[in-house]
């Protein structure tokens, strides 16, 4: 006696019309990503080429444009000492302000790990000033950097006894000053990132560790860093990119002085693009700039692999 062979629905499904299906789904795909493609082609993809084009001429903004070939490279790396002191700048600043960022973002999570009212309401304070707009947030600073009798000045002398120095106008702190107000304004992102891997980690694994009698200390660097690793990789990237950026800081506070102390590749990029109008020069300066990010960012790439845990 046989038995009957009862169809399902995936049996009855024609295969050619399934094989079909897939250059439909395709063109659906296309026509979705069309939007943002246009998007990136019309204001990301062609001036990024145009800047590289307009980087081998002579372009000033009114005026005869010729084209000059490397010059302006060449002029920026033999003759151009303000770009040199810019590049000095822009790499103290980056060596010096992203571990400050991430050290202090790192231990307020870890300070606030919890979900706590009060904890989570000490969270949004540290990250209100990541969402005020930085233009007001240095008018502030500079007020009270610049007021002799202010807040910064008074704590100053009420713990040391000493006056505070001359912050914005003294070269060797111009610098400083821009990174404790970037400290201030940009950790808060980072300490929301460090706290979702945080609350990520099971409590199996410090369980573990009370068990084993290891101490906090122990207990931080053999089981929190490594387990929040791809959080802590991902705060650095992002914070060593934007730090190459810095202007606003600088143009508000020290207008990039005294002298040179304080000037950074974009703040120079920005003037000799809109005061001196040289715009192929300007385009020169942004290429350079971004060679820079992205042979910092392909080396960053490279070490994450030696000290980043993923799990598997």
């Amino acid at each position: 006696m046989s038995a009957t062979v009862v169809p399902t629905a995936d049996s009855t499904i024609n295969p050619v019309r399934a094989h079909r299906r897939k250059p439909r789904d395709g063109r659906s795909a296309f026509f979705f990503l069309l939007p943002n493609g246009v998007g990136f082609a019309v204001f990301t993809l062609t001036p990024l080429i145009a800047s590289l084009v307009l980087s081998f001429f002579a372009w000033p903004l009114i005026g005869k444009t010729s084209f000059i070939g490397l010059q302006n490279y060449v002029t920026l790396f033999t003759k151009d000492t303000t770009f040199r002191s810019a590049i000095v700048n822009t790499l103290y600043f980056v060596a010096v302000y992203v571990p400050l960022n991430i050290i202090v973002a790192m231990t307020v999570a870890v300070w606030l790990q919890g979900y706590s009212r009060s904890r989570r309401i000490l969270r949004v304070v540290f990250f209100v000033p990541v969402l005020t707009p930085l233009v007001a947030d240095a008018v502030v600073w500079s007020l009270l950097f610049t007021n002799r009798n202010g807040l910064i000045d008074s704590v100053i002398h009420g713990i040391f006894r000493v006056q505070g120095p001359e912050w914005l106008s003294a070269p060797q702190w111009a610098m400083p000053s821009i990174m404790i107000v970037a400290v201030w304004q940009g950790f808060g992102y980072n300490m929301l990132l460090f706290t979702a891997g945080l609350h990520a980690i099971p409590e199996t694994f410090y369980d573990a560790s009370k068990i084993d009698g290891a101490s906090r200390w122990r207990t931080f660097w053999n089981i929190t860093i490594p387990l929040v690793s791809p959080s802590l990789f991902f705060g650095i990237l992002l914070t060593v990119i934007t730090s190459f950026q810095v202007f606003d800081l600088a143009y508000i506070l020290t207008d990039g002085g005294p002298g040179t102390s304080s000037t950074t590749i974009v703040y120079w990029l920005f003037e000799k693009g809109f005061n001196d109008y040289a715009m192929g020069y300007a385009s020169a300066i942004a290429w350079v700039l971004f060679l820079i990010v992205i042979a910092v960012t392909g080396i960053q790439m490279r070490l994450q692999r030696h000290w980043v845990f993923y799990e598997s």
